[in-house]
């Protein structure tokens, strides 16, 4: 690390919302050409893609839209008017899932109602496809597989990139080795994430029922950077970039350490600096930030940075990269560490359900076969899991000069490397690092079959979280 300081710079009905009590029946008897019915919730932004992939399958068909927003539910309501297929209408998705006859629920709603609907719609007895991440935090992410194997429910994650056969099969080439061993499993998520200001509180709008919105979430004032997009950048709410864009490619990170779960210690650095009054606004989740999870022989070292996109310096980049002992795969492309030459990765086979993300899962809804899932729940659980812990060492982290030499991170060279960019890429907006500071998290130890911090009580209250009465995510599914 000498490097850094040089550098200067329901039986079928719900009990009052608060959950499922079920007996009988799971779901209706379905012949494999039967058509099957989904309702999709959440349809602002991601659930329109939802809608419109269901709506072209054979065999399938979209009966029901939930939104809390009225508006939203009229424009996405009206195109099947219009074709005079009936729709179903809801805001309030407790009242959709007292449907017996619906056989899916896809949900895309904001990132705190993901893992309380896929739970309420396992125990109504529906197949589950939902939105990155599946959880808001670690205890939900569990909760959720709970749910998908104690009702026998088809649950598939919005995580694309596992029913790429492509990505797949260079997976199974650096499991192989032939490539060396993998010492480090790199994932990038930097896209432009620029200040978002600040907005008045204010009353919700009439179209817009802000307490089911809410949901689990602590009572708050409205202000209009929630409603529809920037709740990412809010932490009642969302997960930061790291937990949006960036769970992709966390995914593919964990995905390539073959075999793995959770790692066994965790540290993150960065912060929120945006092109505003003193470099703040009213986000609070960081835009930029590395972290780094520990996996014995195999580290992965995720960084999120949000200000680029506008200089050449820094440009916008979503991507992977494998480090391994003979040399680093980028792309489909090996650059050996010997000779420097770069050779094309040759993929190893790996089955995968064809159909891409929803024709898979569709597939798999009529198979009934849980490992042939694309992204099933347990993936799905874990992947989410490492954005919330990496969140949990920033959150509990201190401001300290950019000065200070982070040796908690480790000694890699590509740490290093990464932990230099985040700090440098803040002079994009102008950040003199003469008198600015970073916040560097602790180094937190984890237990990851007990999904546990190991003596760390603090830590492990960020596990989970408080919840507002009826949208309680339950500690028995």
């Amino acid at each position: 690390m000498k490097r850094f300081t040089r550098r200067s710079f329901m039986k079928s009905s719900l009990a009052a919302g608060a959950g499922l009590a079920l007996s009988g029946p799971l779901s209706r008897v379905r012949g494999a050409n039967d058509d099957i019915r989904v309702g999709v919730v959440g349809i602002n932004g991601r659930g329109g893609s939802h809608i419109s992939e269901f709506h072209k399958m054979d065999g399938v068909r979209v009966v029901a839209l939930c939104d809390v927003d009225k508006n939203v539910l009229e424009k996405r309501a009206k195109p099947f008017r219009g074709r005079n297929e009936r729709i179903d209408t809801y805001v309030d998705v407790r009242k959709m899932l007292e449907d017996k006859s619906l056989d899916v629920v896809s949900v895309a709603t904001t990132n705190h109602w993901h893992s309380l609907v896929t739970i309420w719609a396992c125990q109504a007895g529906k197949d589950v496809y939902v939105e990155k991440p599946c959880s808001h935090n670690v205890f939900e992410g569990r909760k959720c597989v709970e749910a998908a194997r104690k009702y026998n429910r088809i649950v598939q994650h919005g995580t694309q990139q596992r029913s790429s056969r492509g990505r797949a099969a260079q997976m199974a080439a650096i499991w192989s080795g032939k490539y060396g061993r993998l010492l480090v499993s790199k994932g990038y998520c930097c896209k432009p994430r620029w200040s978002i200001g600040f907005k008045p509180y204010q009353d919700p709008p009439e179209h817009l029922d802000f307490n089911i919105w809410l949901g689990p979430a602590p009572d708050q004032p409205y202000h209009a950077n929630l409603v529809h997009y920037n709740w990412h950048w809010f932490w009642d709410f969302g997960n930061g970039d790291m937990g949006n864009q960036g769970v992709h490619e966390m995914d593919v990170a964990r995905w390539a350490i073959k075999d793995s779960t959770l790692p066994r210690s965790i540290v993150s650095m960065g912060g929120r600096w945006v092109n505003g009054p003193n470099f703040k606004d009213q986000g609070q989740t960081p835009n930029m930030e590395l972290s780094i999870f520990d996996y014995g022989q195999t580290l992965l070292v995720f960084e999120t940075r949000g200000l680029v996109g506008k200089i050449d310096e820094f440009p916008s980049k979503v991507t992977n990269e494998f480090y391994t002992t003979e040399g680093v795969i980028r792309g489909g492309k090996f650059e050996a560490r010997q000779g420097g030459k770069t050779y094309n990765v040759e993929p190893e086979d790996i089955h995968v359900t064809g159909g891409g993300s929803f024709g898979s899962f569709i597939r798999c809804v009529r198979s009934r076969k849980r490992e042939e899932v694309n992204g099933e729940i347990l993936d799905a659980h874990l992947s989410s899991a490492l954005c919330h812990l990496g969140n949990i060492s920033y959150r509990m982290g201190w401001e300290v000069p950019f000065n200070t030499e982070p040796k908690a991170l480790g000694d890699s060279d590509v740490i290093s490397d990464s932990a230099m960019t985040v700090l440098e890429n803040t002079k994009a907006i102008g950040v003199d690092p003469a008198g600015a500071t970073y916040r560097l998290g602790p180094k937190l130890r984890f237990d990851p079959e007990a999904e546990k911090f190991v003596d760390n009580p603090a830590a492990d209250v960020m596990l989970s979280r408080a919840y507002r009465e009826p949208f309680v995510v339950p500690e028995r599914v």
